[in-house]
């Protein structure tokens, strides 16, 4: 992870990690106070928020507002979509009375985008089942801005982000050791703080604080290093993103339970332990993660849950109990692994800064006091499934030792593309009017 790492940095394209600069390089502090907004688009939802803080540390209250964007839209014209996101702020704005001055707004925009400064980035390429095809290539929050003005609305955005960053930026807001974010839910992602003299792709980049948020779209990672299996070329190769996230394919929500079932596939074909039942679990992603988790934590006594999920979603009738140990087995160990392989992910973070005790990058201090380390992380697998987060806080113990664990906390941050993204607006609307522009 940390040699990937140092290649995404030197060059674009010099490694399957995009490293990708956020030109964020101030993060909330907790002295921000005032009314601030977001708006969230990352899939067929979209939200919109206002976030009012105080002083110390404390979001004094929130609105929240969700609503699906209808399925044209993510087909139609550029116009049409931001239309329709700047039409429901207007409407989310009415009755607001803090409309005096330009408003300050965070627009977390979970696609791929080539972020240009802190507050605008052209769209790399639609995910997720959007294919507007004339925004490729545009200034998206621009297209935001644009809608806004249409509307007549005296807001503009002053932070485009994407959701990880957005944990981060939460996570710094309560604690200032943040470091690092993770999401580790359906899909998965990381992003830190580096220190813009490395970031050698972008020599002669200076920033206020001598550091930068840096995307590295984790995902896509790969590495010789990663122990494949014949499921992981099995799950790849029915995917239609052959060759890649081929890290997220091994530890993120949305993968784990077809890997259990190719396995329970392969089973069935070499052996009767599943009866004839060979035909039901050929059907891709019948088992979700969610029936995985529910699979490996059920604690009954003759594992009467597994029975019923195994006859109800995979049309395995009377397995009997060697059998449903079996599949309780085979959930175990890709929930192990991929929890294992996501702490060897965060803690590749903290070597390649120098806080994994190993003393390798300097830390301003001296060997002997080790620095207090905190990852924020958000995401449903973590949050949600318990084995899983202490399968992941176990190897982080394991692979730092338990010293240097001591010193480094993951803390659950929720709703980093919301309420983190409000923040980041509130802290680059404040340096904007200080500094006179973005960097």
């Amino acid at each position: 992870m940390v040699v990937e790492m140092h290649a995404g940095l030197a060059s674009d394209g010099g490694s399957k990690l995009k490293m990708l600069l956020t030109f964020v390089d101030a993060l909330p502090s907790g002295s921000e106070e005032g009314v601030y907004y977001s708006i969230d688009l990352g899939g067929t939802n979209f939200r919109v928020l206002r976030v009012q803080v105080g002083a110390g540390s404390v979001i004094v209250n929130q609105k929240v507002e969700q609503q699906p964007i209808p399925e044209e839209l993510t087909k139609g014209t550029t116009e049409g979509l931001f239309n329709f996101v700047a039409l429901a702020l207007k409407n989310f704005l009415e009755g607001e009375d803090d409309q005096d001055g330009k408003m300050a707004l965070g627009f977390t925009f979970s696609f791929p985008v080539r972020q240009i400064s802190v507050s605008s980035g052209s769209l790399i390429r639609w995910t997720k089942g959007f294919s507007i095809r004339d925004t490729v290539g545009r200034d998206v929050a621009q297209c935001l801005n644009e809608a806004l003005a249409n509307c007549g609305l005296n807001v503009r955005v002053t932070a485009l982000v994407n959701d990880t960053v957005g944990t981060l930026a939460l996570g710094h807001y309560y604690d200032e050791d943040t470091v690092a974010a993770v999401i580790i839910g359906s899909g998965t992602n990381a992003c830190y703080i580096e220190r813009t003299d490395a970031i050698i792709k972008c020599q002669g980049l200076l920033t206020n604080s001598g550091g930068m948020v840096v995307n590295m779209e984790w995902g896509n990672f790969w590495s010789s290093h990663l122990p494949r299996t014949p499921y992981d070329i099995l799950l790849d190769d029915e995917t239609h993103n052959r060759n890649d996230q081929g890290f997220e394919k091994m530890i993120s929500g949305m993968y784990l339970g077809e890997i259990a079932r190719l396995v329970f596939h392969r089973m069935a074909q070499e052996s009767d332990v599943f009866g004839d039942a060979a035909d039901s679990l050929s059907n891709p992603f019948i088992l979700s993660t969610p029936f995985l988790a529910a699979i490996r934590e059920d604690d009954s006594p003759d594992l009467s849950e597994v029975r019923r999920i195994l006859q109800e979603h995979l049309k395995i009738p009377d397995a009997p109990l060697k059998t449903r140990r079996l599949v309780v087995k085979v959930c175990d160990i890709v929930t192990r692994r991929a929890a294992r392989l996501a702490a060897a992910g965060i803690v590749g973070i903290l070597k390649k800064l120098g806080r994994d005790g190993s003393g390798a990058a300097s830390s301003g201090r001296g060997r002997g006091q080790p620095r207090r380390t905190v990852v924020a992380i958000e995401g449903g697998l973590y949050q949600g499934y318990p084995v899983f987060r202490e399968y992941l806080d176990e190897a982080l113990v394991e692979i730092l030792g338990e010293e240097v664990a001591r010193n480094v906390t993951l803390r659950v941050t929720e709703d980093g593309s919301g309420v983190g993204a409000a923040l980041l607006a509130a802290v680059h609307s404040s340096n904007r009017q200080q500094q006179g522009g973005p960097i």
